[in-house]
């Protein structure tokens, strides 16, 4: 069941293989999350020391959070993945034009994950052609439904 999704993920980059990572997250993040909360618009991850972060995801804490819990809703979060997908994922980052992009947080079995997407930007013309396509997609089921 997906709590959030980054749309804007699809729109910027064409997703070729998709991971799954565990996040290492506080308490009052995973209170707020169930809550529906977070924000992954303009997250992005990063690979540092062998080891994954989530950076610019925004989760806003609950009113209700502790008075002795100082909550930074931008803070960098790690991310948990196999040893052999990491050194995996390293190797195909490090090749031209491509990137890990958050596409969105999920439950699995209760727990919080995040599907990471080992992406390849897109340039302004594939953005275009990709919207040319939706819209005669669109178009043609107008035109069916019309007809039949």
């Amino acid at each position: 069941m997906s709590i959030v999704e980054n749309r804007k993920a699809r729109h910027d980059y064409f997703i070729e293989e998709r991971y799954e990572a565990g996040l290492v997250l506080e308490g009052w993040e995973v209170k707020a999350i169930r809550a529906g909360r977070a924000q992954l618009k303009e997250a992005y991850v990063i690979i540092r020391q062998a080891e994954l972060f989530l950076i610019g995801a925004h989760i806003t804490p609950l009113t209700s959070a502790s008075t002795h819990v100082k909550p930074d809703p931008t803070r960098t979060r790690k991310l948990l993945m196999n040893a052999a997908e990491i050194d995996k994922l390293i190797g195909k980052v490090e090749r031209a034009g491509h990137t890990l992009v958050p596409l969105d947080l999920h439950y699995v079995r209760s727990r919080v994950k995040l599907a990471v997407g080992l992406a390849k930007g897109k340039k302004q013309f594939d953005k275009r052609a990709t919207e040319k396509e939706r819209e005669w997609q669109r178009d043609k089921q107008r035109l069916l439904k019309q007809t039949g």
